[in-house]
This record gives C-alpha cells, structure tokens and sequence, in this order.
C-alpha cells in the first residue's frame, strides 16, 4: 500500500489506466491466459480453438490472446484478437475496456469514444466507465463533452475518485481553479487537492501559481515531503 504522499504525487497521473482497472467489474477478468503454443496457432488460424462449435472457443480465449499480444508490444493483433471476442460476446466487458485503452493510446478517438460508449452501457454506467469516457472526450478535444461526462459520473456515484479527480485536474488546466478545489477537495485531503493543482500548474509552465499551491499544501500539511521536493526544485 503506498503511503499518503506517494499517492497524492501519483494522482495527477490518473487517466484511463487508474480508472477503471482495478476490479473484475470495469475490465478484470479471471479468465485463464492462453500458452505460447495455444497463442501462436490462433494467431495463425489454425487452433484448435477455430474449429466451429468448439466450446473452448470463447470470447475469454481471444481475451486472453489479446492480453499476451499486448504483452508483447503487439497492438494490431491485441485490437484483432478483443474485436474477435466481441463478436463472441458484444457484451464482453475486459476485451471492450482493454479495446478503448488501445484506441486512446493510439488516438483513434473515434473508435476510443464508441468503445468507452459501449463499455459504459455494458457496466450499467459505472462511475469508473463514465470516468473514461470523460477522460476520453478531453483528449479528443471536446471539453463540454468530457465536462458533462464526469457531472453524470458524480451524479451516479458521489464520491467517485476517478470522475472527482479527473474532473478537477481538467478545471485547473482550463484556469477554473475554485472549482477545480472543491473537486479534488470532495475525494482528497485539502493538502492533495493542492498538490495536484500545483502540478498542473507547473506542467502548463506557470511557475508562480505551481509556487502558490505547494507553499499552500504545505501550509497545510508541514510533512508533505513530496511537495517541499517539487517546491523547492521551482526555486
């Protein structure tokens, strides 16, 4: 378990690999992973898994075979193998999450969107889900869009860290500094909240407000080490 001021100079990280990934319901799966031989002939079209009617022949199977091309710095043959799955199983929650992680990593955000779309209807529009989704719009340049995704994401869930944070760290890099406060302060101690708007600030090169919320982190917590670290590296 990380300690408090790892994880609050880790959090302005988050993004689609935080959210969402951590439990079997928004993109897990304890499904087996295939053997290299298994995966080497069904990346050939010649497993024993292709053979029509076959029931080991499942959207798990091509899952698994997506995780090991990935594994592998393959791509193209992960987006193959999870689009297989979906054909198997439209429904298949890892293959459509790892799917929208690809499409986003490549900026195919067309594709990415629809994915996320579809990933939060098939997780009942879970906050996580509607956390990608806004994550999603935002790189994709469309601010309202992302905007109006995290407010229904905080809607269905409160306190939904992914939503909150993603939501605030995009107020701050829009100049929306107050708001972006409340934000962060609703699922983060006052001392992270400012933390985090202090490394927006300082990723955007505005050094004097980057200055102004590690001095006011702080303020507030006088051994957050990581903070006296970034401020004192401004200086």
């Amino acid at each position: 378990m990380p300690s408090r001021n790892q994880f609050a100079s880790s959090i302005v990280a988050i993004s689609l690999a935080v959210a969402g990934c951590s439990s079997n319901n928004d993109g897990g799966s304890g499904v087996r992973g295939l053997s290299q031989g298994e995966a080497d002939e069904m990346n050939a079209g010649r497993s024993k898994f292709d053979q029509p009617g076959d029931p080991a022949f499942t959207a798990d199977t091509r899952f698994a075979a997506g995780q090991l091309a990935e594994s592998q710095g393959a791509p193209v043959g992960a987006v193959e193998q999870y689009r297989e799955a979906l054909k198997i199983d439209p429904k298949h929650q890892p293959s459509l999450y790892r799917l929208g992680m690809i499409y986003t990593q490549q900026k195919a955000y067309p594709q990415a969107i629809e994915t996320w779309r579809r990933y939060l209807t098939v997780t009942n529009n879970s906050p996580n889900a509607y956390s990608n989704l806004g994550f999603c719009y935002e790189l994709a340049g469309k601010p309202a869009e992302a905007e109006a995704t995290y407010k229904a994401g905080i809607a269905r869930d409160p306190k939904s860290q992914p939503c909150r944070v993603n939501y605030g760290l995009m107020l701050a890099r829009t100049g929306r500094v107050p708001e972006a406060r409340v934000q962060l302060e609703t699922v983060l101690k006052p001392a992270e909240a400012a933390y985090n708007i202090a490394s927006v600030m300082e990723t955007m090169g505005r050094k004097d407000q980057a200055r102004e919320e590690f001095v006011r982190a702080l303020k507030l917590d006088p051994n957050f080490q990581q903070a006296q670290v970034r401020l004192s590296a401004l200086n």
